[in-house]
């Protein structure tokens, strides 16, 4: 019997009305709620003894407050004290949200920045970060052994109504305290910002009118079709604000993704920059500017260039698996000036250990009003320091009935990428070669598709499509 309910990096997603059933969130939220009960007994525990409050979210997606409410009865069925937010909400907001009110644990039903047919179901720990594999794969056990219980919801009739909150005001109160708007406002510069029609709408631009800043807001409205879009800040998605900004003088653009745990940003010019580049501006700026100290923690096939900035200042960095929990479990550990991923997330010390889009776009922002300089320029100047890098990921279709005889193959190790000796073999979420000169490769296998996500980082453009040509061979040989 295959599993209904299966966590990724971010929760479990599916297709509404497909995958994503009123019967199958009842499955995910009874396994849940019996697992947090659980854990809840545990005298080791450190939500043992713990006032038992949970959290209930969503975003701006189709049926979100619904689907809310069925979990919110559930886990009231299960004697936990819920509090379910009274409009759509982002995930960093949440997560700051658990730690403000000492609560136990929160579930947000998002599906970030999924089509919009999708919905999900994110849990979120007492600590304000994501649930780690250990919490899911109880989760998922739980819900296999129901399901071939032939387990069902019979519906709860809580004796109290289930208390809704308002999660905005103090989150938006502790950026206030992290980004100097001040700064920003007497700079004078111009910026877009894009909601998405997400989960952030209203969040950036109430920041930057009530500090009396220059800026245009665009899809602030609830949509929950996103306007057949994918609400994800790419190059593709931001292409609205990115023609204002071409066309008003703007200096910056920011964007958020479905439930605003992701950025986007677009430079004076209209170039998209990537998430690598974002996080290594950021290093830059909270070091410089703000005299933050700590160390940096990156993931796998995360770019190096962070890495060359932060050894260059004599800064640790630590490496994790893909997925933010990884990188929020040092961030509990130790003084992290930020933590990234390739794929858009970003958070710093004294913040949740959760990816926050809202304050990347915000320090952004804030770094383009104290340097007076475009972003490009800024990173010219960090690229004379560490060297050039030139990354990306690429999507390798390969043939389903070789893909595990390729993981089998990498498993092994091999000695080269085309003519490029492998130096080092990484093996912590992956298949990682470290190759000659700080240039190097990565693989992972998609849990879903005959498909292998390649990274790619080399030091000239060059170089970057010798190691392109030599992956898809290598994978796709015929």
């Amino acid at each position: 019997m295959d599993p209904v309910i299966k966590f990724g990096t971010s929760g479990w997603r599916g297709i509404i009305a497909e995958d994503f059933t009123y019967h199958n969130l009842h499955l995910a939220a009874e396994s849940f709620a019996r697992v947090l009960k659980k854990e809840c007994r545990k005298k080791s525990s450190p939500i043992a003894g713990r006032r038992p409050l949970v959290l209930v979210g969503h975003d701006a997606r189709f049926m979100g407050p619904q689907f809310a409410a069925h979990v919110a009865q559930i886990l009231q069925g299960h004697e936990f004290i819920v509090e379910m937010v009274d409009r759509d909400t982002p995930t960093p907001t949440l997560a700051f949200g658990i730690l403000r009110k000492k609560a136990i644990a929160a579930v947000n039903i998002t599906a970030s920045h999924n089509p919009p047919a999708y919905s999900g179901f994110k849990i979120s720990l007492w600590n304000g970060a994501g649930a780690p594999k250990e919490w899911t794969n109880k989760i998922e056990e739980q819900a296999a052994s129901l399901r071939k219980k032939n387990w069902t919801w019979k519906g709860y009739s809580p004796e109290a109504k289930i208390r809704k909150v308002d999660l905005a005001p103090q989150y938006l109160a502790r950026l206030r305290q992290l980004v100097d708007f001040n700064a920003i406002r007497e700079s004078g510069i111009l910026i877009g910002v894009d909601a998405m029609h997400g989960a952030g709408r209203g969040y950036l631009s109430q920041l930057l009118e009530e500090s009396g800043c220059r800026f245009h807001a665009i899809r602030e409205d609830l949509n929950p079709l996103f306007e057949g879009r994918n609400p994800e800040p790419d190059t593709e998605g931001m292409e609205p604000i990115r023609k204002w900004m071409l066309e008003n003088g703007g200096q910056v653009a920011l964007g958020l993704d479905g439930d605003a745990d992701r950025f986007g940003i677009l430079d004076r010019d209209g170039t998209w920059l990537t998430p690598n580049q974002i996080l290594t501006l950021v290093l830059y700026h909270l070091t410089r500017n703000k005299g933050l100290k700590g160390s940096v923690v990156r993931t796998v096939p995360t770019s190096h260039q962070v890495q060359a900035l932060a050894e260059s200042m004599g800064i640790t960095v630590h490496e994790t698996p893909v997925g933010f929990k990884y990188i929020a479990a040092i961030m509990e550990k130790e003084n992290v000036i930020v933590g990234g991923e390739e794929s858009g997330g970003l958070s710093i010390q004294k913040h949740v250990p959760e990816k926050d889009g809202i304050l990347a776009c915000l320090l952004i922002a804030e770094l383009v009003a104290v340097e007076g300089r475009s972003l490009g320029v800024i990173l010219e100047e960090i690229s004379a320091i560490t060297g050039p890098f030139f990354t990306s990921r690429i999507n390798i279709p390969v043939d389903p009935a070789a893909k595990d005889g390729l993981i089998a193959s990498l498993s092994r190790g091999i000695d080269s990428i085309g003519s490029a000796k492998v130096i080092e073999s990484i093996t912590t979420d992956g298949f990682k070669f470290i190759l000659p000169d700080g240039e190097w490769v990565a693989f992972r296998a998609s849990g879903t598709e005959p498909v292998f996500r390649c990274y790619i980082e080399a030091r000239s453009e060059k170089n970057f499509k010798k190691l392109e040509k030599a992956c898809k061979k290598l994978l796709s040989p015929t």
